[in-house]
């Protein structure tokens, strides 16, 4: 008897008509101080509590596919750290076309169900509980797939596990499943740990190839039969999630796009090409490792350079052809000529590496003339790896001119650049990656620099397709990142972002380039909207390797007017640190307009906590740069022109201190009222009051699906529109609106 008792005392999924719900959320019912007599009506406006409140201390997100069928299971756990009764009020967005399945509560240690029934009868029940002060919670249906759930009482020091559960059908975009985890607003909140969980099956019909991620980091580990990935949202960050997974074909190549096209601007397109599998044939390789030896590669970076030597060695293919190149103030070239992969010249190599010790100079100029020298017939593919912790000493040192050499030399090998340490000369290591169309990574003192080479080597084997183009028919792509032509290898998805004017509901995007058997063209059908409000992460995404490129121009041409505009629109856009803007933290109630009138002329920046010196250009151009400040700067710019996710992006920010989040594709930052606002000029001309998870808030909703990624932020913030700015509080602001107000703000805001 008591089972069945609690079992309709536990929250109810209001199942009522859209107008039926919204019209049951008008009235909100408050909290008890304490508890009541049977029968007596004690609810006050608002109960003071000491310290936080409900707190949600945990959030775990298990997703399981099977076929076309998406399981969903959210287990959140909550704790009261305050000295009072307290209620968890959250709204819980659902992923597009998601069916609630149940909700369980945790009482008195056991994990109880609730039952559905008409949505007025289910929050008067709530609310006759909550005057008893008893373990009710009420999930309701707020249409635009949002649910409402509300728990009451938390006890002081009590934790509550609450479990809900929904299916939804996966969609198929492309040749791809896209599977979207909304962002979460939740009054009062934070979150200690949140983990996202997908599984599914390694076999199976729909043949699914390795998951991405364009908005977090993925972990992946096979278990029995199932491959799994977990992503961590570090501290609480409430960012909606986007993961794709190819639908892999032995014989074609997977592509697919997504697109962000919002009001009164050109669109953002994120374009995504896995390579066929399997190829009949692979493009050979001639392949040269150049390594530093001067004296200051002595000790521990020695012995790590040569160990990355040997992973260079192994990763060599038959059919491949090699060289060796130590430098310091003269070359060193291992046999003069090309090598073919086979037993002996493998151990020849990998003594010639064990037996270099470090001395002398660095000459780069002449290393780097050595290894692009060699001819290499049409039909193989070059590729340069150098490996350098140092400026250039010996020989030609005027970087431009070490630039402009190599350029002349290149030809069609491709250059992959290694720079070691804070002493090295970034920009030019930059510089020669970016003109020969590979990469540069950055490797700081305590960091392996085997594993670095190790992982660029491994991405270089089996080259699919090279000189690659993207075109969309009857849409215009610019602004592309990465630019030029680009190399796709095996096993790698190519990511490309860009701008886009015009339009087509449906048209053809296709990869052309050159193939171990010719040229290679694939093609798909896919939808290229005018306007979306949709995928606002693509745009930040974009964003973020626009930056790294633009950084990575300023200091190989010393910066003018019109980069340095650019780049300090979009850091101050999106909220991303570079050298023309910070992230500037300062203690509560300090005046920053009376800190800048006070401050020197040329001020030291911090970016995160951390100093970062004005933006570096090219050595020899006759600044005087600090050598540490400009290995971070290029390090930086590399790392994003490398990113595939906003994980990797969100990680290198270190967005920990808790007053920046990015939500829908902005910037938001805390004001010292705890108010979250956009990180940008205000522009409106007007402001709309409302109060949280009021009838306005979810009218606002109804009619504005697409803020509910912004109001997502805290339940505190303002956002901002074309002509109406949207204030949001949990103590202050309308209620309710009438259709008149409603149909201006919707005018307004669009």
């Amino acid at each position: 008897m008591f089972r069945t008792i609690r079992r309709l005392l536990i929250a109810a999924l209001a199942v009522a008509a859209s107008g039926d719900a919204v019209s049951a959320q008008r009235e909100r019912t408050d909290r008890p101080c304490a508890p009541c007599p049977p029968g007596a009506r004690c609810l006050v406006p608002s109960c003071p509590v000491s310290g936080p409140e409900a707190i949600r201390t945990l959030t775990h997100v298990r997703a399981q596919m099977d076929g076309r069928v998406i399981r969903y299971e959210i287990e959140d756990r909550y704790i009261n750290r305050g000295s009072r009764p307290a209620e968890v009020d959250y709204v819980l967005p659902l992923p597009k076309g998601a069916a609630f399945e149940n909700l369980e509560l945790s009482i008195n240690g056991e994990m109880v169900a609730g039952e559905t029934m008409r949505a007025e009868r289910a929050r008067a029940v709530y609310e006759e509980i909550v005057r008893k002060l008893r373990d009710p919670a009420l999930v309701e249906w707020m249409g635009h797939d949002l649910l409402r759930t509300r728990i009451f009482p938390i006890q002081p020091g009590e934790e509550k596990r609450v479990v809900v559960r929904f299916s939804a059908v996966v969609q198929r975009e492309g040749d791809a499943i896209r599977l979207d985890w909304p962002a979460r607003a939740m009054a009062g909140a934070r979150t200690d740990d949140d983990w996202f969980d997908l599984s599914y099956p390694l076999g199976g019909s729909l043949a699914l190839g390795e998951a991405y991620s364009p908005t977090h980091t993925l972990h992946s580990r096979d278990k029995n039969r199932d491959r799994e990935f977990r992503t961590v949202r570090a501290n609480g960050s409430s960012g909606a999630m986007t993961v794709l997974v190819p639908v892999r074909r032995a014989t074609e190549a997977t592509l697919s796009l997504i697109s962000y096209a919002p009001s009164g601007e050109d669109g953002y397109a994120l374009i995504t090409v896995t390579p066929p599998a399997r190829l009949g044939r692979t493009t050979p390789r001639d392949l040269t490792f150049v390594i530093d030896i001067s004296g200051s590669m002595s000790g521990q970076k020695l012995v790590q350079a040569k160990a990355a030597g040997v992973q260079f060695l192994n990763s060599l293919e038959r059919g491949d052809r090699f060289r060796l190149i130590a430098f310091s103030s003269d070359v060193r070239d291992w046999r003069g000529e090309w090598s073919s992969v086979n037993d002996e010249s493998i151990r020849s190599a990998t003594r010639f590496l064990d037996e270099l010790r470090a001395t002398g100079g660095t000459n780069i100029d002449g290393a780097v003339a050595a290894a692009l020298s060699a001819d290499s017939p049409r039909g193989r593919l070059p590729l340069v790896l150098l490996l350098t912790d140092g400026a250039p000493t010996v020989g030609e040192t005027n970087a431009d001119a070490i630039a402009r050499n190599a350029a002349e030399l290149r030809g069609k090998a491709r250059v992959f650049t290694f720079g070691i340490g804070a002493d090295v000369n970034a920009a030019l290591m930059e510089q020669l990656a970016l003109q020969g169309r590979g990469t540069a990574t950055f490797v700081r003192p305590q960091e392996s620099v085997e594993r670095a080479v190790g992982v660029v080597a491994s991405r270089l084997t089996s080259p699919v397709a090279t000189d690659v183009s993207v075109k969309l028919e009857g849409v215009r792509l610019y602004a592309a990142q990465p630019q030029g032509k680009i190399d796709i290898f095996a096993g790698q998805d190519l990511v490309v972002l860009a701008r886009y004017t015009g339009r087509a509901d449906w048209t053809t995007l296709s990869v052309e380039g050159r193939g171990p058997d010719g040229p290679v063209r694939w093609t798909q059908r896919v939808r290229v909207p005018a306007r979306s409000s949709e995928n606002a992460f693509v745009g930040r995404l974009w964003a973020v390797q626009r930056i790294g490129w633009l950084s990575a121009e300023r200091r190989r041409t010393g910066g003018n007017s019109e980069t340095d505009n650019e780049l300090r629109q979009l850091g101050e856009r999106y909220g991303i640190p570079t050298e023309l803007t910070s992230y500037l933290v300062v203690e509560p109630g300090m005046n920053t307009n009376q800190i800048a009138s006070t401050a020197p002329s040329t001020p030291q920046r911090r970016t995160l906590g951390a100093s970062v010196a004005p933006a570096p250009t090219i050595a020899g151009a006759g600044a005087a740069v600090n050598d540490q400040a400009r290995f971070e700067a290029a390090k930086q710019s590399a790392e994003q022109r490398d990113m595939k996710s906003l994980g990797d992006e969100r990680s290198r920010m270190a967005e920990s201190d808790g007053k920046m989040k990015v939500a829908g594709g902005r910037a938001f930052r805390a004001d010292k009222d705890g108010v979250w606002t956009e990180a940008k000029e205000r522009q409106a001309a007007r402001v709309v009051k409302v109060r949280a998870y009021s009838a306005a808030y979810f009218a606002i909703l109804r009619e504005l699906p697409e803020l509910a990624q912004l109001f997502a932020v805290g339940d505190k913030a303002r956002v901002e529109g074309r002509a109406v700015a949207i204030e949001v509080s949990t103590d202050s602001g309308a209620v309710s609106l009438d259709d008149e107000a409603l149909r201006a703000l919707v005018k307004d805001w669009r």
